[in-house]
């Protein structure tokens, strides 16, 4: 029987195309699993003038939609995180390799610079792909979304809206994702080596320090995660201050003027319940296939 390959001796250079393939797969993975929870989570994000439409907790949530609208109305949207965490995920990981090879992160010891500069560069990319997938889903998350499919939904914030509907929200999620991808990046190196220092071929050390960085990186990031649903949101409020929203202060205005500091934390239970686990599948999916794929 031939010799099982020794997983952490692989050429952390594995080249771009294997990356990006690993990071798809990865990406794909991910979304699937947790997207309920996310669902949840950003009705809990959105400001509301409907009874119906504010909820005190993921579990009243979970227990009045799927009363309401059945559990289906949790999976709405999916299609456009299938269609977009592959490509964008690809796009991640291969220039997140790339870039930690071009900036010494595959040296000994600790490599903080390079390892967050590759986190950071990697978001920028991915970001770009995938903000107009991102709208399209939390549009089909609302409650009562009126859209049916990805598709008619692209159409119709397109028209309605305008091209720029896509990317209003981009220069927000850079300001989350480039913090959240940095930190989770460093973080889940640093675990990673801490946790398994001889480097031996070890599923449990990415699962837990993926797990880790997660949430550290999500409940960070989360009073922005709020300003970015209500601008990706907006095309669907009724609320005329909401509905004309036009940048991160303005939604930061706003939300601050409304709830305060409270209203910042809005969605952090969900948002951390579905990065923990997101991540660590992502990252463990992501090595994985990583070996995988060399190995055939």
């Amino acid at each position: 029987m031939a010799e099982e390959p020794d997983y952490e001796a692989l050429d952390p250079n594995a080249g771009f195309a294997v990356n990006m393939l690993a990071g798809a797969l990865a990406g794909i993975s991910e979304h699937a699993v947790m997207y309920p929870v996310d669902s949840i989570k950003t009705r809990m994000q959105v400001f509301s003038s409907s009874p119906s439409a504010v909820y005190s907790g993921i579990g009243n949530a979970f227990k009045r939609i799927s009363a309401t609208e059945g559990m289906r109305a949790l999976w709405k949207g999916v299609g456009s995180v299938a269609l977009g965490a592959g490509p964008a995920h690809a796009i991640h990981f291969g220039t997140l390799e790339a870039v930690k090879d071009l900036a010494g992160g595959n040296e000994a010891g600790n490599q903080y610079l390079a390892t967050s500069l590759a986190g950071a560069s990697a978001t920028i990319a991915a970001d770009a792909f995938m903000n107009p997938f991102d709208v399209i889903k939390q549009r089909m998350q609302l409650h009562k979304s009126e859209f049916r499919s990805v598709f008619q939904c692209a159409r119709m914030i397109y028209r309605n809206e305008g091209f720029s509907a896509f990317y209003i929200s981009y220069p927000t999620t850079l300001a989350i994702s480039i913090p959240f991808n940095a930190v989770q990046f460093s973080v889940y190196e640093h675990i990673k080596r801490f946790l398994n220092p001889t480097g031996e071929y070890s599923p449990g050390t990415h699962i837990a320090a993926g797990a880790i960085a997660g949430a550290v990186a999500g409940a960070v990031t989360t009073p922005l995660d709020v300003a970015k649903t209500m601008l990706q949101t907006r095309g669907s409020a009724t609320d005329p201050e909401i509905r004309n929203v036009r940048g991160i202060s303005d939604a930061m205005r706003i939300i601050w003027k409304r709830e305060g500091l409270k209203g910042f934390g809005r969605g952090l239970t969900p948002r951390v319940l579905t990065i923990m686990p997101s991540t660590a599948l992502c990252w463990l999916s992501y090595e994985f296939f990583k070996a995988a794929i060399r190995s055939d």
